[in-house]
């Protein structure tokens, strides 16, 4: 039988990418996308060569001791700060097999959170305050400024804009709020917005969402707060992680707010 091989690659890359942020539904579904990736096209199960992985002119293996897990061939590792030079930020990567590879890279250091910019990823989110204010006409929303300042007392509406190119599943939202602000809704439980579907926690410095399925698009989350303390506060960052991949993550910028008297 004569077929396409370039196109069962290309197939076979797909239903990985896939399985990057979601998952397959049961046990059929698992065992028929293995038979199709070993059965089909080239052999994976051939390939035995080491991903070639080099931090800066050295191979990862003159740096660290590392252990391919057996089978999928799985390698991960972490350096302390001491240990970071800046010629470590060029990573090269070579695959020297016929399947398939990727990876993540990532680096984590403390910063003031209203000091921390937008991630520039797949996965886009802006957060927002408003004041809710009664007017003649009803509720409306109006932008926090020096004319309509936050003050005790005040309602004020997150809202979060989120935007993503690809499905993913088993996600986690957290959105941090600054002290000076209390939840108007205290009790959390199952929610059903414009067909998406989110479990809503409410915790002492943070609204959590968990969702359990989030197809690509935009979404936007909103909920109130209510201001009980005057100063100036960090209201935090709103991030945002596939679970099922944790490379797949994202975060708003930092926002300092002021509340009057």
């Amino acid at each position: 039988m004569n077929y396409d091989t370039k196109a069962v690659e290309e197939m076979k890359i797909w239903l990985l990418r896939q399985k990057q942020t979601t998952h397959w539904k049961t046990t059929k579904a698992t065992l028929s996308a293995c038979y199709a990736l070993l059965s089909k096209g080239y052999n994976l199960l051939t390939d035995q060569k080491p991903l070639s992985v080099k931090l800066g002119d050295k191979p990862i293996e003159k740096l660290r001791k590392v252990t391919p897990e057996a089978g999928t061939g799985y390698v991960k590792t972490s350096f302390a700060a001491a240990e970071i030079a800046p010629e470590l930020a060029k990573i090269s990567v070579e695959n020297q097999n016929n399947g398939i590879a990727w990876g993540a890279a990532y680096w984590q250091y403390f910063e003031q959170l209203d000091k921390i910019t937008a991630a520039k990823t797949d996965v886009q989110i802006k957060k927002q305050l408003f004041l809710k204010m009664k007017t003649e006409k009803g509720s409306v929303l109006r932008t926090i400024s020096e004319k309509d300042p936050i003050a005790v007392g005040d309602e004020v509406v997150v809202r979060i804009e989120i935007t993503t190119r690809r499905n993913m599943e088993y996600v986690h939202l957290k959105d941090l709020r600054a002290s000076a602000f209390e939840p108007v809704t205290t009790i959390s439980g199952y929610k059903w917005q414009d067909g998406l579907g989110y479990y809503s926690e409410v915790k002492d410095a943070a609204m959590n969402f968990f969702i359990g399925y989030l197809p690509k698009g935009s979404y936007v989350f909103e909920y109130s707060l209510r201001a009980t303390h005057s100063g100036q506060f960090s209201n935090g960052i709103t991030t945002m992680q596939c679970m099922y991949a944790p490379e797949f993550t994202t975060q708003s910028e930092g926002i300092r707010i002021k509340v009057e008297q």
